[in-house]
């Protein structure tokens, strides 16, 4: 069970100012100063599960539903689509391989499965420049007052994502929820070659500045925390590397304790509580609020633009990659994020 820190470890507050680096947008590519872990080998029994997965989803017959759920009984099946190839990348399968404890038949129906909610909730097509229906337009006024920021990354090289429910500005509404999955979405496009997960940072500090609107909830009901943990542990499998909480009022951690029994025992193991973030996340990465030298100032008309463009960018990028080195076989083996032209763990199907 979360138990509280009660000789809680305070974030700073005396940051040398000579230090501090002036930031209104996101970090666009990690510094040389971090380096992503390397990669784990695989066994033979491993390799050979790996394959058996890329062969299924290299299948040309193959059709995968279009919902997660059959409604009536019907379920539409289509083929891949050339940008779904692209996110069927060797890490995919890996991620959920571990996911299901190397079982192939409940990997692949749970890859399947992930294919039809991609689908469903419109960010199947690799960003709404090539068709996902899920657009930074349709859920920018949920980002307005910053409370989900891109920036910077921790010791491993993870991209981070602040989440501040502090600074809630909407109705609890299942936008919010497409919300929380677009900026999911968008700190996956930051991670660098060589690093597959990403960091959370969670602050429940009360934020003054920001309006409180009627029906505003800064703890969801259970019912929207049960969606999102089914959505980050169905369909984000082995993406939380780690998740660093801090501020936790009594309200919070009531509502963890909640939604306990539904959290992954491995998702808990990577949950950190109000331990200081530099301990995780080097001073030139972190915002100067939990100890580091980022004088970040969250304004919506300059940051939110210039994250949907370095995404963007970062996304031709890759599909460019994927074109060019990874169509051929239908599926990514490459290492599409990086510079180079290096296979890894390549493997005869």
């Amino acid at each position: 069970m979360f138990r509280r820190n009660k000789d809680k470890s305070k974030e700073s507050s005396s940051v040398d100012t000579s230090k501090l680096i002036e930031v209104e947008t996101p970090i666009e590519n990690v510094p040389a100063t971090i380096t992503p872990p390397k990669p784990t080998e695989l066994t033979s029994e491993q390799q050979e599960l790996y394959g058996k997965v890329f062969g299924h989803f290299s299948n040309p017959e193959l059709v995968v539903p279009t919902r997660e759920k059959k409604a009536g009984g019907d379920q539409t099946l289509k083929p891949l689509s050339p940008h779904e190839k692209a996110w069927l990348t060797r890490e995919c399968f890996l991620r959920y391989l571990r996911a299901t404890k190397w079982k192939l038949d409940d990997c692949i129906e749970r890859i399947s499965l992930s294919l039809a909610w991609r689908r469903e909730f419109g960010i199947s097509e690799f960003g709404e420049e090539n068709g996902d229906t899920l657009t930074g337009e349709t859920v920018a006024i949920e980002d307005e007052t910053g409370k989900q920021v891109v920036l910077g990354f921790e010791n491993d090289a993870r991209p981070i994502l602040y989440l501040k429910p502090g600074r809630q500005n909407t109705k609890t509404s299942h936008r919010q929820v497409q919300h929380l999955v677009y900026m999911l979405e968008r700190v996956i496009d930051f991670m660098p070659p060589g690093q597959d997960s990403l960091a959370l940072l969670i602050d429940f500090k009360e934020y003054p500045d920001v309006p409180k609107v009627a029906g505003n909830s800064k703890i969801p009901p259970l019912g929207v925390g049960k969606e999102v943990l089914h959505i980050l542990q169905t369909h984000y499998p082995e993406r939380l590397g780690k998740a660093l909480l801090t501020n936790i009022p009594w309200l919070a951690w009531t509502f963890l304790k909640m939604i306990h029994p539904f959290i992954d025992p491995l998702t808990r193991e990577k949950l950190v509580f109000d331990e200081p973030f530099p301990k995780y996340v080097p001073k030139d990465q972190l915002d100067k609020l939990y100890g580091g030298y980022l004088d970040f100032t969250y304004k919506h008309d300059v940051y939110w633009p210039k994250l949907l463009e370095i995404t963007a960018e970062k996304r031709a990028h890759y599909l460019q990659r994927f074109e060019k080195f990874g169509a051929t076989v239908g599926l990514s083996e490459v290492d599409l994020r990086g510079d180079h032209d290096e296979q890894r763990f390549p493997i005869d199907v």
